[in-house]
């Protein structure tokens, strides 16, 4: 935020997959002039497909924020009564996700320290079974900052190439386990190679991505499930 104050720009900061999750004490999405979570199916928290919040930080966005989400119109500050009629003042889009998607979202808010708390635990647990396999150099484990707290949103281990990667996706999808990769990097995309540009070496980027696997955690994983999981694993190992 400092080289975006020097420069006077306005920072957007995605934290899409960031809710209950801070950096240095503070709330993931709080950071930058304006905070993107997303709520979609695969998120922590979902709305039951599409949906997300913007958070806006800085007081002076927050009515072109309003007209934008109301079709670029004033209509929510009609509905708070402080004007007698709403008009379109500026461009925008119909952002509100129905009533329906809102009250599915509500009650997971509502219980979001306990489906946190539960997604760590699982998470935790991942950790404890394969730290064996991480000091034995067979994977890589997740490596959290000592100043940030993370909110579980996905266990994964890095093998040792692409390869083994492959094989080990193969060798859980016989057990009937899904085990999947990641993003494949941006530059690597025909739009990132389009509009983008890789600067330097290649050094880490691909290769790091090559070697990802995620592992399934959910908030409903079952400790049979989970169990079921971490010893296919092992035996891969073993």
């Amino acid at each position: 935020m400092a080289i975006a104050k020097r420069h006077n720009l306005f920072v957007v900061e995605d934290a899409a997959q960031g809710v209950m999750s801070t950096w240095k004490g503070r709330a993931l999405g709080t950071i930058g002039h304006i905070g993107c979570f997303s709520f979609h199916e695969t998120k922590n928290y979902t709305a039951g497909g599409e949906g997300g919040a913007t958070l806006i930080n800085d007081r002076s966005l927050i009515e072109r924020a309003e007209i934008i989400r109301e079709k670029g119109t004033n209509r929510s500050q009609f509905f708070r009564g402080q004007v007698d009629k709403y008009t379109w003042r500026d461009i925008g889009s119909s952002y509100l996700m129905s009533d329906l998607q809102a009250a599915y979202l509500w009650a997971q808010l509502e219980a979001a320290d306990r489906i946190n708390q539960q997604r760590l635990a699982l998470w935790q647990t991942y950790y404890d079974a394969l730290a064996p396999l991480a000091r034995a150099g067979r994977i890589d484990l997740p490596s959290i900052p000592d100043d940030c707290r993370h909110n579980a949103h996905m266990f994964y281990i890095k093998l040792r190439d692409i390869t083994d990667r492959s094989a080990l996706i193969n060798f859980l999808k016989e057990a009937e386990i899904m085990a999947v990769f990641h993003y494949i990097p941006l530059h690597d995309c025909p739009a990132g190679d389009k509009f983008g540009e890789f600067r330097g070496e290649d050094r880490y980027t691909t290769k790091e991505s090559e070697r990802l696997l995620r592992l399934p955690l959910f908030y409903n994983l079952s400790p049979v499930n989970q169990r079921t999981v971490i010893s296919t694993l092992l035996n891969y190992f073993s």
